[in-house]
């Protein structure tokens, strides 16, 4: 398996960023509630795809907030071509990250063995 660039880490940090900021500031969206942060990004080596993690807290419906998120991911890819600079800009694949939720469930998990 060859070992992954130091530009591809670059570029996921740059895209995760970035695409934060857009959900955070841009989306007017009513069905998007809650924090939402962007985890991870993996990129495809062509830069033609991108996987996008997000966490979502705090929201009234998760399903119908993920929904919105990917609802909106065109309009996203836009405002993220007007800020990143890459020759393709990924098509953006948002999935559900619940590694937050799961860690938080195993610290509750431990809190009561050790009562």
């Amino acid at each position: 398996m060859p070992k992954k660039s130091n530009r591809m880490d670059r570029v996921n940090e740059e895209l995760k960023r970035e695409i934060g900021k857009i959900i955070d500031k841009d989306l007017k969206n009513p069905n998007i509630t809650g924090l939402i942060s962007v985890t991870k990004v993996k990129t495809s080596p062509d830069l033609k795809n991108a996987k996008v993690y997000i966490s979502i807290l705090n929201s009234k419906s998760k399903k119908n907030t993920l929904q919105g998120v990917k609802n909106a991911s065109g309009f996203i890819r836009t405002e993220l071509a007007k800020r990143v600079v890459l020759r393709y800009i990924p098509e953006l694949v948002f999935e559900l990250d619940e590694t937050m939720e799961y860690g938080s469930r195993i610290d509750n998990i431990l809190k009561e063995i050790m009562k």
